[in-house]
């Protein structure tokens, strides 16, 4: 079966004692009462008998981003991401290929990267059935089924589908 959904990014990451600190940024957090032994998100139905996942559910709803980085200052919602994050300044890439050695910092992008060994191609466009191996690779694609073309040129005011091609421009044109 093909699948026609954005592969998720969060990542089971375990913290590195070598990797720099990173604090959290203080979070207001409100115990909220068990309704039927369930915690309830505040803003949607969602519910959970865990108290600690409704609170990190409601952070996609309120955009807080406790947790920040040392190095560069970035923020995350999630302490798990912040993990992943630390190994762009450390170099660490504990997932690595059974079949060519090639290491990866994070472990979707070594499950991507098997299907080029592999040859599966589990998303499929439904327009024209073409298939890919990749998320980011079919949805580029499905824009060009509906005429989106979101990267606009300041300069001249020319749209593309990929901001690739609006970078490729600006330097062949704009110079």
């Amino acid at each position: 079966v093909k699948a026609e959904a954005a592969v998720q990014d969060d990542e089971d990451s375990e913290s590195d004692s070598s990797s720099p600190r990173s604090e959290p940024i203080e979070s207001q957090t409100t115990m909220r009462p068990r309704h039927g032994g369930m915690y309830h998100c505040e803003f949607c139905p969602y519910t959970c008998p865990h108290q600690v996942d409704v609170t990190r559910h409601e952070r996609t709803h309120t955009g807080e981003k406790p947790f920040r980085c040392s190095v560069c200052e970035r923020a995350f919602a999630h302490m798990s991401n912040l993990q992943m994050h630390m190994r762009t300044h450390t170099g660490e890439k504990p997932f690595s290929c059974e079949v060519c050695q090639k290491a990866f910092a994070r472990r979707s992008v070594l499950m991507n990267h098997k299907r080029v060994h592999t040859g599966e191609k589990p998303f499929q466009c439904g327009t024209c059935e073409k298939e890919f191996s990749d998320s980011s690779s079919f949805l580029k694609h499905k824009k060009t089924h509906s005429g989106e073309r979101p990267y606009k040129c300041e300069a001249c005011g020319k749209t593309f589908t990929q901001i690739s091609h609006l970078r490729t421009h600006r330097k062949a044109v704009h110079k």
